[in-house]
């Protein structure tokens, strides 16, 4: 019997911190059982966006599977702009913020199911002064936190505060930001703000109780101050972040700039220093294969 679907699997093989031939062996071996047939793609590092869009053109599969961190998803993100296809997550990433936001869980099998599944939730994805953004990007202490400790397992994570003191005292905070959203022109003091598309960083940390993936707007999250009490509330479901902590701006889109350049990432990857940096919510959405069970309300 011919396989009934074919499958694009894209696996970021140094990506996180095990060896992925098991991972893709797996994948095959659970997928087969089902008469679908997979295409691996393995990323070089160079010229991987043309590469899969080629595959894509010449094989037309029916689904994308990716299998890396948040760097990995968002590379195929950037592809899938060209296609009407729907993104399968196998989160195999140091940094797996987006997988968390989507709840996804942390058996390989049960992945699997849901990456081939028929439950699809159609994400805003954001363009930062030209970037692609899907869940979290940040200006200031978090992302000197990343350019500092780009190379850890805790990069991209709100949580890693608790562990950086000697890189917080060497930091040139409060930083001052001016964010012209809403017609209206905010002049805030903070240590971090936030682009937020989705509620949690990789930790799990939840920045953005309110935010919806799905609701064509985002928020700008400035924190005014580091307060461990206030950063493990974040660990905690349901918590009710203190307006003394935390300052939200709800928008479409917005301008921020500062005075000096400041650090910037986007999903977890540091960008540079910047002293702006535009937003808006992009007219490209991500199809996104989740659980049975997700509820994004």
């Amino acid at each position: 019997m011919e396989p009934k679907n074919k499958i694009l699997l894209v696996v970021n093989p140094i990506s996180g911190s095990f060896d992925k031939a098991n991972l893709i062996k797996t994948v095959e071996t659970v997928l087969a059982n089902i008469n679908i047939n997979i295409q691996v793609y393995e990323t070089q590092g160079e010229e991987d966006k043309i590469a899969i869009s080629n595959l894509i053109k010449e094989h037309k599969p029916e689904r994308i599977l990716v299998a890396g961190g948040d760097g990995t998803i968002q590379l195929v993100a950037k592809v899938l702009k060209d296609f009407d296809l729907v993104l399968g997550i196998l989160p195999a990433g140091s940094a797996n913020g987006f997988a968390i936001n989507l709840d996804l869980p942390d058996d390989l099998n049960e992945q699997i199911k849901i990456a081939v599944g028929s439950k699809i939730f159609t994400v805003d994805t954001l363009e930062l002064n030209g970037e692609m953004c899907l869940h979290i990007s940040d200006l200031g202490i978090n992302a000197e936190l990343i350019r500092h400790y780009e190379h850890s397992n805790f990069r991209g994570m709100f949580g890693y505060f608790l562990q950086s003191f000697p890189t917080l005292f060497k930091s040139n905070y409060p930083y001052k930001f001016t964010i012209e959203a809403n017609n209206y022109k905010y002049v805030k003091k903070g240590v971090l703000l936030a682009i937020a598309n989705a509620n949690k960083f990789g930790t799990g940390a939840n920045i953005n109780p309110h935010g919806k993936l799905n609701d064509g707007k985002f928020e700008v999250l400035i924190f005014k101050k580091l307060s461990l009490f206030q950063i493990i509330k974040t660990l905690f479901k349901n918590t009710k972040m203190d307006s003394n902590f935390v300052e939200a701006i709800s928008t479409e889109e917005a301008i921020i700039t500062c005075k000096k350049p400041i650090a910037f990432q986007i999903d977890g990857e540091f960008i540079g220093k910047r002293k702006e940096v535009k937003v808006k919510v992009s007219d490209k959405k991500l199809k996104i294969a989740v659980s049975e069970h997700f509820n994004p309300a």
